[in-house]
């Protein structure tokens, strides 16, 4: 299902949702976002709330239920809050305290780069020993194994290294797998379209947040800053300062790397970032 406008969803829906929010004057949809049927900024007589909102017994309305579980373990600094869910005509829909501010800016020189390692700091500190039920970051990892499946599709389909070092990539990735685990809730997908900013960095989307190693939003990062213009060594020194990545096993980073690319090939949705993580991944095996 694509994602619904404000006035499409039913009413039964919308009524429930302004019996929270108050009378919704005007309802703005952003322009990206994949997880969920109803995305929408409401501006209501009660203030803005941003709404996402899931048919219930789907796929995309487990992952909103991690996300309604994990926001309150959240700390206000790092994420908006969760103020209410309502449940109507077979859906369920998230309200949150809306966040001005704009999707992060990684290139190099960036003022949002001190903002954002500020955001994965507090997150490394505040997030550890989490104690919610939820999937770990090395079962979902097993599960995906993008480099074994790569394996078994046609390996002409691949790029020319990637062929040559199948191999040593699926070996990679087990040791990966191993190496992810952890006790701190992660986020999972952190990139700039999650991160706000203004006068400080937010994180959001926390849909497919797992428990694992506290390194692993930093690693994924470096991987962005990469594709924003820096060096490998440039982003690295960049996640240095944050000391749970700086502390992780150099092994595992490498091995984490060859993960992240496997799944950006496996997917295929952005070929440009299965380039940057292949010149990363060969940046970390030559070192």
């Amino acid at each position: 299902m694509a994602v619904q406008d404000w006035q499409e969803i039913p009413d039964a829906v919308r009524r429930a949702v302004e019996k929270e929010a108050g009378s919704v004057s005007s309802a703005v949809s952003p322009s990206n976002g994949r997880n969920s049927d109803l995305l929408a900024t409401l501006q209501t007589e009660r203030g803005k709330f941003f709404v996402k909102g899931v048919v219930a017994g789907t796929r995309r309305a487990r992952m909103q239920q991690v996300e309604a579980a994990v926001n309150a373990v959240l700390p206000h600094a790092v994420a908006p809050r969760l103020l209410w869910e309502v449940e109507a005509d077979g859906w369920s829909v998230l309200g949150f305290e809306h966040v001005n501010g704009r999707h992060a800016e990684l290139r190099p020189g960036s003022p949002d780069l001190p903002l954002v390692v500020e955001s994965a700091a507090a997150m490394v500190s505040s997030l550890a020993r989490c104690r919610l039920d939820l999937q770990t970051a090395s079962e979902q990892w097993a599960w995906m194994s993008p480099w074994r499946r790569l394996s078994k599709a046609t390996l002409d389909d691949l790029d020319p290294w990637d062929q040559k070092h199948i191999e040593q990539l699926i070996e990679w990735e087990r040791h990966a797998i191993q190496s992810v685990r952890g006790d701190s809730l992660v986020h999972g997908d952190l990139h700039p379209l999650n991160i706000l900013v203004s006068e400080r960095a937010r994180v959001v989307d926390w849909a497919w947040s797992t428990i694992g190693a506290a390194w692993l939003d930093t690693a994924a990062l470096v991987l962005r800053l990469v594709a924003a213009g820096h060096t490998p060594a440039q982003a690295e020194e960049w996640a240095n300062q944050i000391s749970a990545y700086r502390d992780a096993p150099d092994r595992a980073v490498t091995a984490f790397a060859v993960l992240i690319m496997g799944a950006w090939v496996y997917k295929g949705t952005f070929p440009q970032l299965n380039d940057v993580a292949r010149r990363y991944v060969q940046y970390r095996l030559s070192g």
